[in-house]
């Protein structure tokens, strides 16, 4: 492993990738004294403002992500995501105050919606996770944060802080189904778009410089002296030294880096939008005021893996799948299969209005089936009202086979960090992980747990949470799977009979 002493705080480092690893770590290295702070990204951000309604194609440019406290008994998530949601606020805040506005933003925008998560599940009682969750919470001091369905006080609890509604998102009580799940109360929504654009405007009042374009901003490959990295060229032939380079390319990261084959994998989740109109009773229902985020069934495998939010200012309402993890698998020129990250989603305007294109392109059948299916049952409200599905698109994330991101120096070769494999729930720590990724590249506070988890490693001895490198033979590969490609056979009434 890399032992070489941490970079100068006058040397040039190079970031390559404008997600939330990226964005992090530059804003800390900035807030850390460090004066010569360059990210790359082949994405147009200051265009497309991280929305994927404008183009944006990356797992950090999105409307929402999930912001929740509790992990079970995996406390080092915990406790960084405590450390996250305080600095949320803090956020919030500061947007409020007028001290850092980014431009097109205003005072009565938030980054951060504090209107909880709840994990549910088709349990009647709650399942060994949720339990200790409220466990690992009430452990570390917040007692009562974690609210159950099925626990008599904590219902009590949540009527006295007037989160009923929040216990019972899908109205499931009232047509006498069971409701079992567990309302984090800490958690909420980040809104992804504006606070990948309130990091990177405050990165940028502190000295980093941002390069965009799929020429100047696009990495081509590493520059080298001997093993040491020396910096990055771009598609522009243009060189960028290096002291310092930080690898921060989401799914892209494993076929830049093919060091990575059997630790990290570019895997797709399935997303459906529909627009609520303004009107309808679900406009008020399904308002953050008074719904939360929520998962269903997150560890059943392909069956269930779901996950949603309630409807924003525009009235999109968004619901994920990730029960069952798509991959790309393409040949690279040293012949190996990896996971390449590709566009699949729907067509919009800028002004997120569809356009007459295909609105079910290449969207996978079987997330279809789940994802309709689920909503016949928990909210059948959308079909009453004849909402059907508006956009679909297929997500890319950078999966581990453990789960734990990959944050560490690369063996090998000096001078270069890799920040890397968020498994789809990274993107909570936009506020704080750049800081710890910043301790890494220095060497300090590596005693920690979540640095010892995010270590370079091999499956070697360990069964995978997530299978890798199955290549074109895989039953997850795109290749292999049905998919919709024909919108007029997937209408309104098929929707409720998947």
């Amino acid at each position: 492993m890399d032992q070489a002493p941490p970079p100068n705080k006058k040397s040039p480092i190079v970031i390559v990738g404008a997600g939330i690893f990226g964005l992090s770590t530059a804003l800390h290295l900035c807030k850390r004294g460090y004066s010569d702070v360059t990210v790359l990204d082949k994405q147009p951000y200051d265009e497309t403002l991280y929305s994927y309604l404008k183009g944006a194609d990356a797992a950090s440019a999105d409307m929402n992500k999930i912001v929740r406290s509790a992990y079970g008994s995996q406390t080092e998530y915990q406790d960084l995501s405590t450390e996250a949601i305080a600095e949320w606020h803090a956020w919030n805040a500061e947007l409020k105050q007028g001290s850092l506005v980014p431009p097109g933003m205003s005072t009565k925008d938030a980054v951060f919606v504090a209107n909880g998560n709840i994990s549910l599940s088709t349990s009647v009682e709650l399942p060994p996770w949720e339990v200790a969750c409220i466990d690992g919470m009430e452990k570390a001091g917040n007692k009562d944060t974690q609210l159950a369905t099925t626990i008599p006080r904590h219902r009590d609890i949540a009527t006295q802080k007037g989160l009923e509604s929040f216990m019972d998102p899908f109205h499931r009580e009232r047509r006498g189904k069971h409701n079992t799940g567990v309302l984090d109360t800490t958690g909420g929504m980040a809104v992804a778009d504006k606070a990948c654009r309130f990091a990177l405007h405050k990165a940028r009042s502190l000295g980093a410089k941002f390069i965009f374009g799929d020429k100047k901003g696009c990495m081509k490959e590493l520059c080298y002296q001997g093993s040491k990295v020396i910096g990055v060229k771009t598609r522009d032939e243009k060189t960028h030294p290096a002291e310092m380079t930080v690898l921060a390319c989401g799914g892209w990261t494993p076929v830049l880096l093919p060091e990575l084959d059997g630790l990290c994998e570019a895997t797709a989740g399935s997303v459906m939008l529909f627009k609520i109109p303004q009107q309808s009773p679900l406009w008020d229902r399904l308002g953050a005021e008074r719904f939360p985020t929520w998962m269903w069934n997150m560890r059943d495998g392909a069956g269930g893996g779901l996950y949603g939010f309630p409807r924003d200012e525009n009235g999109w309402f968004k619901i994920g799948y990730r029960g069952t993890k798509y991959t790309n698998p393409l040949r690279q020129g040293d012949g190996i299969e990896r996971s390449t990250p590709v566009t699949r989603w729907s067509p919009a305007e800028p002004d997120g209005n569809i356009s007459s294109g295909d609105k079910f392109t290449s969207f996978p059948q079987q997330a279809y089936q789940v994802l309709t299916g689920f909503l016949n049952e928990y909210l059948p409200e959308l079909s009453e009202e004849g909402i059907d599905i508006s956009l679909t698109r297929i997500c890319w994330y950078t999966d581990t086979f453990d789960n734990h991101y990959v944050v560490d120096r690369v063996p090998n070769k000096e001078g270069l960090v890799v920040a890397t494999g968020g498994s789809g729930h990274a993107f909570k720590y936009l506020p704080n992980i750049g800081n710890w990724v910043v301790d890494i590249m220095e060497g300090v506070n590596m005693d920690r747990p979540a640095v010892k988890a995010w270590q370079w490693r091999s499956v070697a001895g360990e069964k995978p949470t997530n299978a890798l490198m199955e290549g074109t033979s895989g039953s997850r590969a795109l290749q292999n799977i049905r998919l919709l490609e024909n919108p007029e056979s997937v209408g309104t009434s098929q929707r409720h009979n998947p």
